[in-house]
C-alpha cells in the first residue's frame, strides 16, 4: 500500500515539472461532515455523522483560460457516528484516510468555479472513540482486517478563488466501493463513504 500511495503523489505533483511558469501551488484545510452510505448500519450509523478535518496540498495546471486539472493530497478524517443512546455518551468510528482526488475545474465567471472528479483513498487509521470530546481518552484501535486498505469515491463540488490567492470551497465526496471487507465478517455489508467538506486555502 505503501508503494502504492508514493506513486501517486509521484504522479500527482511530477506534472509540474514540465509546466512550472503555469501551474499554482498551494495548501488548503477545513472541516468534514462525514457517514455512511448503503445497507446494513442502519441501526448505528447516527445521521449528523462525524466531524472531523482535512488538510493537505494540491497542484492547479491550467489547460485553458477557464479549465484546469487539480490533483490534492490530503489527510481526511472520515468515518461515522453510532446513534447516541440516553444516559450514554456518543461514540465514533473514525476511518481516516490519505486520499489523492484529481479535479476537473471550470470556471464559470472569473473567480467562481465547479468541479469533480475521482479520488482514491488510502486507510490509514481505524479506531473507535467512547469520548471524542477528549482526545485521546477512549480510543481503542480496531482490526484493520475488518476495512478495505483503498477506497474509491467521486467529488463534485465550486469554489471561488480570490485575486490576491485565498479560496474557499465545498465539496461532496460520494463513495463507490465498500469500506468493509466483507470476508471477515458473518454477514454482507454494504457501507459507503459519504463525505462533505467545507475548505479553506492559498495557492500562488
Amino acid at each position: 500500500m505503501k508503494k502504492v500511495f508514493f506513486i501517486a503523489v509521484l504522479a500527482v505533483f511530477g506534472v509540474t515539472a514540465t509546466q512550472a511558469q503555469e501551474v499554482r501551488l498551494g495548501a488548503k484545510g477545513g472541516v468534514n461532515f462525514s457517514s455512511l452510505s448503503g445497507d446494513g448500519f442502519d441501526a448505528f450509523d447516527d445521521p449528523e455523522g462525524r466531524t472531523s478535518f482535512h488538510i493537505g496540498a494540491f497542484a492547479e495546471i491550467p489547460l485553458s483560460e477557464r479549465f484546469s486539472i487539480q490533483p490534492e493530497v490530503l489527510y481526511s478524517g472520515q468515518g461515522f457516528d453510532l446513534i447516541s443512546r440516553e444516559g450514554a455518551d456518543d461514540t465514533e468510528v473514525q476511518l481516516d484516510y490519505i486520499n489523492v482526488p484529481v479535479m476537473a475545474k471550470v470556471y464559470l465567471i472569473e473567480g467562481l468555479y465547479a468541479e469533480a472528479g475521482p479520488q482514491i483513498g488510502f486507510n490509514v487509521k481505524n479506531e473507535i472513540d467512547s469520548d471524542p470530546d477528549d482526545v485521546g481518552s477512549g480510543s481503542t484501535e480496531l482490526d484493520g482486517d475488518l476495512f478495505n486498505d483503498i477506497d474509491f469515491s467521486v467529488g463534485v463540488g465550486a469554489g471561488y478563488r480570490f485575486n490576491n490567492g485565498l479560496f474557499l470551497n465545498a465539496r461532496y465526496n460520494f463513495g463507490l466501493t465498500d469500506i468493509v471487507n466483507n470476508e471477515d465478517i458473518p454477514f454482507d455489508v454494504d457501507a459507503k463513504n459519504s463525505v462533505f467538506a467545507v475548505s479553506a486555502g492559498y495557492s500562488f
